[in-house]
């Protein structure tokens, strides 16, 4: 069979966005065929925000995420392989789910600890002033957001 996960991905996406909410992908910029901004990946990983109004051209398909988003001011092509994206949630409410792993790990090809997922816990949500989801004239919050996302078993 193929894989479940972009058919999660893409009900969540949809999901998110039909609820008025801003939908952000989690992503292990550390998988093969990443092509993100180097300057915004933390600990191997980068969040991204994939709503309609912050990103250009967005096509979800069984393989990957594709979209334009402007970085400090710069666009940039973007390319996620579904199997990159770890988690995918509404940034106002922190709902969203972990994506599950492939059977037999086929998701993760590098080795990592079976129990990576919790790190999930509290996800930065990377506002950085350097995403394609800034406010125009740079108008946030005064202290940084967290995430809300927990893993449950």
């Amino acid at each position: 069979m193929t894989s479940h996960r972009p058919y999660l991905l893409r009900a969540l996406y949809e999901w998110i966005a039909d609820n008025g909410m801003t939908p952000h992908i989690l992503v292990d910029a550390r998988q093969p065929g990443v092509r993100v901004p180097a300057h915004a990946v933390k600990d191997g990983r980068i969040v991204l925000n994939i709503a309609d109004r912050a990103v250009g051209r967005l096509e979800m398909d069984n393989d990957s995420v594709r979209f334009s988003a402007r970085f400090g001011g710069v666009s940039q092509s973007v390319l996620v392989p579904v199997g990159a994206v770890l988690a995918i949630y509404a940034r106002e409410t922190g709902q969203g789910m972990a994506l599950p792993e492939e059977i037999g790990g086929s998701a993760e090809p590098h080795a990592e600890a079976e129990d990576s997922a919790p790190a999930l816990h509290a996800v930065d949500d990377g506002d950085d002033g350097e995403g394609p989801d800034d406010p125009p004239g740079g108008d946030g919050p005064s202290e940084p957001r967290r995430g809300h996302l927990r893993v449950v078993k």
